[in-house]
């Protein structure tokens, strides 16, 4: 099984998933929160229609987890306050 890092530590992925399908599979519901009321985000649409499930790969702010494939070793941050 390969895996990407997310916030430094290592997350198992499957061949085909997205970054959203990943973080989902592994339990992670939501990993960004909003400026305003700090409240939690996640996968919402799943097609990319929304921005909720929005993190940072490999330095590329604001991409949308739901329709990145997973690649073996890419870094996904997190973000935080963050209302694009």
């Amino acid at each position: 099984m390969s895996e990407i890092v997310v916030d430094g530590e290592p997350l198992p992925f499957v061949e085909g998933q997205t970054v959203a399908a990943a973080l989902v599979a592994a339990g992670r519901v939501a990993w960004r929160t909003t400026r305003v009321g700090r409240r939690p985000r996640g996968v919402f649409c799943g097609i990319g229609v929304c921005f909720d499930c929005l993190v940072t790969l490999d330095g590329a702010r604001g991409q949308r987890a739901c329709l990145v494939p997973a690649r073996p070793g890419m870094t996904v941050t997190t973000e935080e306050g963050d209302d694009e």
